[in-house]
């Protein structure tokens, strides 16, 4: 197996400048904060190349931003697992690897496996009202109806997100869609959307659901437990036939 993975890069370079804020929260936010988000969208998208170092002179004169507005960025995406700090080196973009990717899974499997159990014993008629709307928006889309790819937008959009969401455990939340869910897009980004499994993966998603409405946790558990394993076993398959 590579130490690092081959990715796939998005066609379109985006060009970080604060107009990618959206108008309505620039005035809220501060220069740290959006320096912050244009940082993480370029790292989880591979426009900053995984691996690569961080220069922070650069990253002032590019942004025209004070050096201290560039560290309270810099340590934000740090506490995302998104850069790491090396001795005698810096700040550098994390690498992406197969056993980095593969222990990501073994997490998510036991930690998003309790969030399925948890959600179905704390569900309520909105949330499960709002996961068939979202399912009702993934299914949609032409590459999902194609069986060729299945994408997911960011938060509140992500099936995932919004199931560890609905577990209601703030301990929970806060470990897989903060400190780990950018780093899990970054993967699934760079890595590309495509997957013969896109079709039965819908499916699977319907069915947690299902288990998460009746109430039934262990079965909620048992599913999306399988579902992250399936995945897993894709994404294995893809990168042995890279290597």
């Amino acid at each position: 197996m590579l130490s690092r993975l081959t990715t796939v890069q998005s066609e379109t370079a985006i060009n970080t400048t604060e107009a990618e804020v959206p108008k309505g929260t620039r005035g809220s936010q501060s220069l740290a904060d959006r320096l912050f988000l244009t940082l993480r969208r370029e790292i989880v998208e591979g426009h900053m190349a995984a691996g690569s170092k961080i220069s922070e002179p650069e990253l002032a004169r590019r942004f025209d931003a004070s050096r201290g507005s560039l560290r309270e960025a810099l340590m934000r995406l740090e506490s995302l697992g998104l850069l790491e700090r090396r001795v005698n080196v810096g700040a550098r973009v994390v690498d992406l690897t197969e056993r980095g990717l593969l222990e990501l899974y073994d997490v998510r499997e036991a930690l998003e496996g309790m969030a399925c159990r948890l959600a179905a014993q704390n569900r309520t008629e909105e949330d499960v009202v709002e996961l068939r709307q979202m399912l009702a928006r993934h299914e949609q889309q032409e590459e999902l109806q194609a069986g060729t790819a299945y994408y997911q937008p960011e938060g509140d959009f992500d099936f995932h997100f919004r199931i560890v969401q609905a577990s209601n455990n703030d301990l929970l939340i806060d470990t897989l869609c903060n400190r780990l869910y950018y780093r899990v897009r970054m993967y699934r980004y760079q890595l590309g959307m495509a997957s013969p499994r896109a079709h039965r993966a819908f499916r699977e998603h319907s069915h947690i659901i299902d288990a998460i409405e009746s109430g039934d946790g262990e079965l909620a558990e048992i599913l999306m437990r399988r579902h992250i394993r399936a995945s897993r076993s894709n994404i294995e398959n893809k990168l042995s036939k890279q290597n």
